[in-house]
């Protein structure tokens, strides 16, 4: 059996931040990328929405054959996908041809978070998941905050492909670390007594589960709402630079930072049920004040501060939703890592896809919909907690 260690630590680091590098490097990109490729706005905005569903797609499947065939190969497979599908983006002639490349980029690339958040739960168990899931989040907050740093230098040296470029170097090294040093973490191999579908089934007839679930997608959905409309926001409305807009997508960035470190520290003293629920309420906060505020004044800073409040939520929410979602089950955890990354990311495609045919010329409909989702999530928390409460009584 896999033994915690800072090189497994590192792995799983690695694994997670295939998901956020791959949305967030090229953000500044956006605009160049539709103006070569001779398209607009909405068709460059489903560049992240295509990817979301395959994101979302992959998920179903990896999960249950890594709870069958273990972790390691699965892996592997994804990474050698992923790899392949970077230089497909690379290659791209028009935006058909991208966003084609996407979809099967992010069928691969959807193996890193799932089974990075299954070794989580195989190696540390119900009790200590949450806590390590949030230290990964704290560490992962930092890919966010770097990436649109690192992809505007990229884009003003390289242009939009060399983004894709840095991706499948990122993929063939991290391929070449997990062959070389990590174990293999599932020690429960072929054990569970129901099929592919029967673990799903299992997992939805839990109310515990699905309200966790909705919490946790509705979490991601907000910062996705932001993600895919924070270039068009910034370049486009307020006029910033493309390093600029990155220095402004990482104020929000530190508030994910800042809840992922506060879930770390508090999981101990106050429980996974309780953090979950102040990350509801603060997402609550920030979703109605930034929709206020862009209504009475719009500012960047009306788009900033709010947006700081949700990453915080978002560092609370997730991990605490996760780690209580998968602790039930230890030998269909990859089911669940999967049907977690799934709903995930579907919501989050729809917010995006909603954002991106809405904005035109005001933030608003970027704010309107991460309202909603943080109200979603807050609602989620009470029945979640209510639903764990009745379970244990």
């Amino acid at each position: 059996m896999a033994q915690p260690s800072p090189t497994l630590f590192a792995l799983i680091i690695a694994l997670v931040a295939l998901g956020p590098l791959s949305t967030d490097l090229y953000l500044p990109a956006l605009p160049a990328l539709v103006a070569d490729l001779e398209t607009d706005v909405a068709h460059g905005q489903l560049t992240l929405t295509a990817y979301l569903i395959g994101f979302a797609v992959g998920q179903l499947v990896y999960g249950p054959l890594s709870d069958r065939f273990g972790r390691k190969p699965v892996i592997l497979s994804g990474l050698a996908l992923y790899a392949a599908a970077s230089l497909a983006c690379v290659w791209s002639e028009n935006i058909t041809m991208l966003l084609a490349a996407r979809v099967v980029q992010a069928v691969g690339a959807c193996v890193g978070p799932v089974l990075g958040r299954t070794i989580v739960r195989d190696v540390y168990g119900p009790v200590d998941a949450p806590r390590m899931l949030a230290h990964v989040g704290s560490v992962m907050a930092i890919a966010p905050m770097v990436a649109p740093l690192i992809g505007g230098v990229i884009t003003s040296h390289f242009a939009w492909r060399g983004n894709f470029v840095a991706l499948f170097g990122y993929a063939a090294v991290t391929l070449v670390a997990i062959l070389w040093a990590l174990p293999e973490t599932n020690a429960h191999r072929g054990k569970a007594s129901f099929g592919f579908m029967g673990a799903f089934v299992t997992l939805l007839r839990d109310p515990r589960f699905r309200w966790l679930l909705i919490a946790n997608a509705c979490g991601y959905a907000a910062l996705f709402a932001f993600i895919s409309g924070s270039s068009f926001v910034f370049i486009g409305m307020f006029g910033f630079t493309p390093v600029q807009m990155g220095l402004a997508f990482a104020v929000m960035v530190t508030g994910f930072f800042v809840g992922s470190v506060m879930s770390a520290r508090l999981s101990r003293r106050l429980g996974a049920e309780r953090l979950l629920r102040l990350g509801g309420s603060i997402g609550l906060v920030g979703g109605t004040a930034m929709l206020l505020w862009l209504m009475l004044a719009p500012s960047p800073l009306g788009v900033m501060l709010p947006m700081w409040l949700c990453g915080a939520a978002a560092g609370l929410l997730m991990p605490n939703a996760t780690g209580l979602a998968l602790a039930p089950y230890p030998t269909i955890a990859g089911a669940a890592a999967s049907l977690l990354g799934f709903s995930q990311m579907g919501i989050a495609a729809a917010a995006g896809t909603v954002v991106g045919h809405l904005l035109t010329e005001t933030p608003l409909p970027m704010a309107a919909v991460i309202a909603v989702v943080m109200s979603w999530a807050w609602w989620s928390t009470r029945q979640a907690t209510r639903a764990l409460t009745n379970a244990s009584a």
